[in-house]
């Protein structure tokens, strides 16, 4: 896939209230490690993550996206709200299974009528799969502006891995498809795509993007509705990490001839944001420079579909991503699914 004609006219993100230290979470499953025989601090020590953030467990992901619809709309003239043509919800938080959560997003927001909207989840690759949708779309001349968003709140699958890991009945080796859900955040973002002579001077160009598929590694992580409003996952960590490297490994050499890029070329690379040792192994496998790349993941966790974005932006708010960057944004998500974006800021 090659674009020509799109930019991110407006990038924003939104960040939750509540800090959860790591800390914070062996404290509570101290009875837990006393009985496994788990040294305190080992969350932080494997995965990095010192700290994530959430909003209340009650918050809706449409709050969350509009919030951060909002912050993105901003950043345009008053008239561009009038003017959207397409609204993608994109998260893996959903309000309930219908009417779409973009359809509250869109009242929310008061955007126009003529406004076409959907909901888009493919795990915690969602956001990017829609910047892919949007821009073909914008490429081809079906639409001239598209508003991206995506809320997801982690606290209820916290909150529920945290009472099944009390259960006295647990072996260690019974505790190990929950540890992923340690890692997990919330956050918000949104992107207002356009064509490219509609965006202000500046806009971050979309290049080109590639994507392939792993199915049959669909079964390591799997995620679901629990009662009570919760949710539930388990992952097969060690095996998941091992494939979704593969994956990368093969997209990453289908990304290089259709970008034109190598290893050297991106200024920044902004990958999804799992942990320390998938950030590691990831970034060995590729061949690309440690330096390179930018993380939120040490404070924010893995928010899911909103983590390469949300990074993305925070990267350009902080100036850690600068105008004139060539940015790799490496998105990998359960099912399995990699994508990756070529980006000139």
């Amino acid at each position: 896939m090659r674009f020509t004609n799109v930019a991110i006219a407006a990038l924003a993100h939104v960040e939750p209230p509540e800090v959860v230290t790591s800390a914070d979470i062996e404290e509570h499953l101290r009875p837990l490690y006393e009985r496994v025989k788990l040294p305190a601090g080992r969350l932080e020590l494997m995965t990095g993550i010192r700290e994530r953030r959430f909003w209340p467990v009650d918050t809706k992901p449409s709050f969350i996206s509009a919030q951060a619809g909002e912050k993105a709309l901003a950043k345009l003239p008053a008239e561009e709200r009038g003017r959207i043509d397409l609204l993608i919800h994109c998260g893996v938080c959903r309000d309930r299974l219908e009417p779409s959560t973009a359809s509250y997003v869109h009242g929310a927001l008061g955007l126009p009528a003529t406004t076409q909207l959907f909901d888009l989840s493919n795990a915690c690759l969602g956001f990017m799969n829609a910047l892919v949708m949007a821009a073909g779309m914008i490429e081809s001349g079906q639409i001239e502006r598209a508003l991206l968003v995506s809320g997801e709140n982690g606290k209820p699958l916290l909150e529920r891995t945290l009472a099944q890991l009390l259960d006295p009945a647990l072996t260690r080796k019974q505790v190990k498809p929950f540890f992923a859900n340690l890692t997990i955040g919330a956050g918000g973002v949104a992107a207002v795509l356009t064509r490219k002579d509609l965006a202000p001077a500046g806009s971050p160009l979309l290049h080109s993007a590639v994507a392939q598929t792993d199915s049959e590694a669909n079964r390591l992580c799997e995620g679901d509705a629990a009662g009570a409003g919760g949710l539930e996952m388990q992952t097969d960590a060690v095996a998941l990490l091992e494939a979704g490297v593969a994956l990368a490994q093969r997209t990453w050499t289908q990304f290089k001839a259709t970008s034109g890029w190598d290893e050297q070329s991106p200024s920044r690379i902004v990958c999804h944001q799992v942990g320390r040792q998938h950030q590691v192994k990831l970034l060995e496998g590729l061949g690309i420079a440690p330096q390179k790349d930018y993380s939120t993941f040490e404070t924010l966790g893995n928010a899911g579909s909103v983590s390469c974005p949300l990074t993305l932006s925070k990267g350009l708010e902080t100036g850690a991503i600068a105008a004139g960057d060539k940015v790799a944004l490496l998105g990998i998500g359960s099912g399995l699914c990699c994508l990756m974006l070529a980006l000139e800021c």
